[in-house]
């Protein structure tokens, strides 16, 4: 019974293993057969070029690796490869193929730009997915089509990367060399705005048709050669690059002093040229996508080459370039956006044509699966061999750019370029806020130029049969230190020369690269000036010159028009007059050496000071006692006379005394400075200018001298100046003879010219004439180029150079301190030498507070002395004044003064003055009272304490009131 049970155990469990093997297979059977192949056309050049046959590897084992990674992927891409024949209408009959007849789900090309265009319309009209990853023209951008996808950068992305190594190194100008169809042009506006974004122009584009010989090549080359401008920008596949370079090589363009850059459309396939083409770019610098180098993109590269060596064995060495890289992730996320798609009807519905239409295009089908296989590329996002992959709005990413030097058989890295950073030598990943954009030519390697030089090309050369500049100098009679033009009749030859003409060739010499230029005398067949110097600006604006070395001045209106560099003079117009001699000669002299303010000032002080002085001292002082007048004569008398020290009274209060001590040294300090000011004003001689400012030449109606073309004569007349008061002069010595002569005599008041001209002026007749001003605002002299040129920027720096070091000091000292024989000083000008108050407010301050808190002391003490009559309540107001101002006329007889006559004569010092003076046996010293004829017995305080009930005569028991007697 056990054995048997044991027997059908065993014989069950060979059962279950025969079951499930059979369901394994059976379930591998139906796997097999529900996967979907979903097709997919391919549109490539050439099937039988070799960079062809690389890519379509790639493809091939994008998809081999993506289904062997996913081996439970419900979907197979099956591709329909077609050839263009490198031809739009080919690529175009090969889409509608492969959309109509085949009914492709997507479509993987085409490979250029040109041919892109149209099968995007036909992708669109059958919604289905178009993924170029080699068609880069910016135009096609605006194509806007949902079912357009770039799996390559844009070359617009590249452009900053390329005006980031112009401004590296300081070139100004760069000629594009590119390609006559859309692929070439659809770049050039992006990188005209980048260049102009650095301060580089274009001069010249360089258009070569797609299928021109060898011969037009070099032509073009030739014509290349004629031009200044060494630096060139290639945009070209290698079709037709290889060959540029070949020719350039050919004819010399390699040399030293040459500049190429070649975008990605070279750069990107550089790693599948030949020796010999890389030998013909030597020193050529390139821009080309960065593709990281990471352990997945090496291990990809070895499979990839044993596969493509036995599947081409005649293909040597054959290497991977960007475009490859490029369309394995193509391929990849094509199949990874399919597969997210899932198992749906991959179908077409078919559209009713039109039985009138000569074409089949109005009946091709629309794919059903289209609109929700172009989501699925739109979202799909992964790191692939060439970097991150991912669309926004059907567009590649930009990325990092590689800066590569050709030297030898390859290429050599000499930085990278980053959106956020600029130029780097090394990669930095991290990006924060302070990251700053750099375009330093020290962030980039070591450099091999064309030539094997080493030494940065200056940009721009003078060729064998290049254009010189038309310098053009005006030709003038006076200040000839600025431009001399002199011709010699006998050879017919011109030489020009001046401080100008120095300062140019000085600037020219500065600049990093070489300029070829002639001075053309802006003059009639008979030598003589052509026009003014408005006309001669108005010249360079229509190209009858290349540029102005002379004496211009720069204006705002004339910058409209033309570009003028840094100023290298002074700036500002100013006015030149005769002087005369400042010192006065009439009567009234002694009172210039005062301003009315401080005379008036003065004056009123002088008052104050006296009644101060007369307040202190009235109740104390005999001297400032008697009648009215005597005592207002006296207290002027005794003022004004600190003016020369007179003052005979003796001041007795301390109060008055410091007074007086203040007022004493202020009078001294105010005599000092006018006896000062009066003897310079006597004895000192003092040139001063005829006239200060220009509103009284005007109001005046004065005759204004200006060098004859000057732009001085509009500008005066627009600041109200009469055109007939204006009287050109053409030279330095007319301007003096007019001068001399004077308005009223032919000549003119004053002279009107920009500061180097009038210094020019000055240094031969620094003594007999002054500078006022500047009276009007410029920018001084600059050099004029036309608009939009290159070389305005170089010349300012140039022009920097000179006049920061000494060259300028030499070229000043050549030309306008030879024959000079005044010195560099000229007289002050003033328009007063009057002392103001100004100069003497804080004395008058000092002065009137000592004088108010002395008058404030006093007012208080006599108060506190009489508060009694304040006391009193039955007065009133106005009465109890009137006793405070009679007590005030009356003698203080508690003053030591009064008690020491007292005691001299024996009588009582309880007894009043009149009474002493009254005694016959009066024999005191005490000067006697002035106020002769006057009776004092009168109190002033009998009616005011009559009406109280006080007896008349009482004096109120108080200490002051003892001692305040009647007169």
């Amino acid at each position: 019974m056990k054995r048997r049970t044991r027997t059908n155990l065993v014989c069950s469990f060979f059962l279950l293993i025969s079951l499930s093997s059979n369901l394994s297979l059976v379930m591998g059977q139906k796997s097999q057969n529900t996967t979907i192949p979903v097709k997919v056309g391919v549109i490539l050049d050439g099937l039988d070029s070799s960079s062809t046959k690389v890519w379509l590897s790639c493809i091939e084992m994008a998809l081999s690796d993506f289904y062997t990674s996913r081996a439970s992927s419900s979907t197979r891409l099956a591709l329909s490869i077609r050839d263009s024949g490198e031809d739009v209408v080919d690529a175009a009959a090969a889409a509608l193929d492969l959309i109509k007849n085949l009914q492709v789900q997507a479509i993987l090309g085409p490979k250029s730009s040109m041919q892109a265009n149209f099968v995007i319309d036909l992708g669109e009209k059958a919604q289905v997915p178009i993924m170029s990853f080699s068609a880069t023209s910016p135009s096609l951008t605006s194509i806007r089509s949902p079912y357009f996808f770039r799996a390559v950068q844009n070359d617009s992305s590249q452009v900053k990367a390329i005006s980031a190594i112009i401004e590296a190194f300081g070139w100004r100008e760069a000629v594009p060399i590119y390609v006559d169809n859309e692929f070439g042009e659809g770049v050039i506006p992006y990188l005209a705005d980048a260049l102009q974004e650095v301060e580089a122009r274009i001069p010249y584009r360089s258009v070569i048709p797609p299928e021109a010989s060898d011969d037009q090549i070099k032509a073009e080359l030739y014509k290349l050669m004629t031009m200044q401008t060494r630096v060139f920008i290639v945009h070209m596949l290698p079709s037709l690059g290889n060959r540029l370079f070949a020719k350039a090589q050919e004819i010399g363009m390699m040399n030293e002093g040459y500049v190429w850059i070649m975008t990605g459309g070279l750069t990107n396939h550089i790693t599948t040229m030949s020796s010999s083409v890389l030998n013909s770019m030597e020193g050529a610098l390139g821009v080309r996508t960065y593709v990281p180098q990471t352990v997945e993109r090496m291990d990809f590269r070895v499979r990839w080459k044993k596969k493509f060596q036995k599947e081409n064995p005649n293909i040597i060495d054959a290497e991977l370039d960007v475009p490859a890289l490029r369309a394995y992730d193509a391929a990849f996320a094509l199949a990874m956006a399919v597969e997210n798609v899932g198992t749906r009807n991959f179908g077409f519905e078919k559209m009713n044509g039109s039985t009138n239409s000569s074409t089949d295009l109005e009946a091709l089908g629309r794919s059903q699966n289209g609109p929700e296989l172009g989501k699925s590329l739109e979202s799909t996002k992964f790191t692939g061999l060439a970097g991150n992959f991912s669309f926004v709005d059907g567009q590649l990413q930009p990325s990092i750019f590689e800066m590569v030097n050709v030297i030898g058989h390859g290429a050599k890295t000499i930085g990278f370029w980053e959106p956020q950073s600029g130029l780097v030598k090394k990669l930095n990943f991290t990006i924060t806020e302070n990251t700053t954009y750099s375009t330093s030519k020290s962030n980039l390697g070591p450099i091999v130029w064309p030539g094997d030089s080493t030494s940065v090309p200056k940009g721009w050369e003078n060729p064998t049969y290049g254009k010189r500049l038309k310098v053009g100098v005006p030709v003038i009679d006076g200040f000839a230190e600025f431009v001399r033009v002199v011709r010699d009749p006998s050879n017919n030859t011109t030489e020009v020369s001046g401080f100008c003409i120095d300062v140019f060739d000085a600037a020219m010499r500065k600049l990093p690269y070489a300029v070829s230029y002639d001075f053309i005398p802006f003059a009639k067949p008979d030598g003589t000036s052509a026009g003014s110097y408005s006309d001669l600006v108005h010249q360079v604006f229509l190209g009858n010159f290349d540029a102005l070395g002379a004496d211009t001045t720069i204006r705002a209106d004339r910058s409209l028009y033309v570009d003028f560099t840094l100023p290298y003079t002074e700036s500002g117009v100013v006015m030149v007059v005769p002087m005369k001699d400042g010192k006065s000669k009439n009567a009234w002299i002694f009172l210039k050496p005062l301003t009315w303010d401080l005379w008036l000032t003065s004056s009123c002080f002088f008052v104050f000071i006296g009644f101060v002085v007369w307040v202190l001292e009235h109740r104390i002082n005999e001297e400032f006692r008697g009648p009215p007048l005597h005592q207002v004569g006296t207290s002027f008398w005794f003022s004004f006379s600190t003016m020369v020290f007179a003052h005979r009274e003796t001041v007795i209060s301390n109060l008055a005394r410091f007074v007086v001590i203040v007022w004493v040294f202020v009078v001294l300090v105010l005599t000092q400075s006018y006896t000062a000011s009066l003897t310079s004003l006597l004895t000192v001689h003092q040139l001063q200018p005829t006239f200060t400012n220009l509103s009284v030449l005007i109001k005046e109606k004065e005759y204004i001298g200006y060098i004859n073309g000057s732009f001085v004569g509009e500008l005066l007349i627009q600041n109200g100046v009469d055109r007939s008061k204006l009287r050109p002069y053409n030279s330095s010595a007319q301007c003096n003879e007019f001068l001399t002569n004077g308005s009223a005599n032919g000549g003119i008041a004053a002279a009107i010219d920009e500061t180097p001209n009038m210094k020019l002026f000055l240094a031969k007749y620094c003594s007999t004439y002054t500078m006022i001003g500047p009276i009007f605002k410029t920018d001084g002299f600059g050099f004029v180029f036309p608009k939009g040129s290159p070389l305005v920027s170089d010349v300012s720096r140039a022009i920097l150079n000179v006049t920061e070091g000494d060259e300028m000091k030499d070229i000043e000292k050549k030309w306008f301190t030879a024959d000079t024989t005044c010195s560099d000083t000229k007289p002050t000008i003033s328009n007063s030498n009057s002392l103001g108050l100004d100069s003497f407010w804080g004395l008058f301050l000092i002065a009137g507070v000592s004088s108010l808190s002395a008058l404030i002391i006093f007012a208080v003490s006599f108060c506190y002395r009489h508060r009694h009559i304040f006391m009193t309540t039955d007065a009133s107001g106005w009465k109890r004044i009137r006793v405070m101002l009679g007590f005030f006329d009356q003698k203080d007889l508690s003053s030591h003064t009064f008690r020491k006559c007292g005691a001299r004569d024996g009588t009582s010092s309880n007894v009043g003055a009149a009474a002493v003076e009254a005694s016959p046996n009066n024999n005191t010293t005490c000067p006697p009272s002035p106020e002769s004829g006057r009776s004092n017995d009168t109190d002033p305080d009998s009616d005011f304490f009559g009406e109280q009930g006080t007896p008349v005569g009482e004096i109120p028991n108080t200490p002051e009131g003892a001692q305040e007697t009647n007169n």
